[in-house]
């Protein structure tokens, strides 16, 4: 029997994940992390990209879109905490281009009314969702 980890992935909304896995893997902010069963204590914040969980007994991964928040890692107990969290087959390329779209016309008009730090934010959301999908169409999935 293969060792594994719980794992909640919670948002502000809702739980989108919960269950064992024998690995996750997601964006932190110094770096991708790989997080295994007895994992030493960790908490750190979270990059957008995709949280990747490989569940016992099974080839696929399950895989959810994060925009940021915190991870927190105890030795039986992972729990990621999203700013946002969408589950990658629930992810919509066209809207994920035209929020890239919209970010990067309000960066590029150097207006004084615009907030960069917002625009900024939304268009690395929009990056990390286009690059799920893009790992998603990859696998097949």
């Amino acid at each position: 029997m293969a060792m594994t980890v719980h794992v909640d992935v919670v948002s502000a909304e809702e739980q989108v994940f919960s269950g064992l896995a024998e690995i996750v893997s997601l964006p932190g902010e110094a770096g991708d992390l790989g997080i295994l069963p007895g994992h030493t204590p960790l908490l750190t914040r979270i990059k957008p990209g995709a949280v990747r969980i490989k569940l016992p007994h099974q080839e696929a991964e399950e895989v959810i879109f994060v925009a940021g928040g915190l991870l927190e890692v105890q030795p039986n107990l992972v729990t990621v905490l999203a700013d946002t969290a969408i589950r990658g087959t629930d992810l919509d390329e066209a809207k994920a281009l035209e929020h890239k779209r919209r970010a990067e016309e309000a960066l590029a008009a150097k207006s004084e009314q615009i907030d960069y730090a917002k625009a900024q934010a939304e268009l690395s959301e929009a990056v990390g969702q286009l690059a799920t999908i893009e790992r998603l169409k990859k696998r097949g999935h």
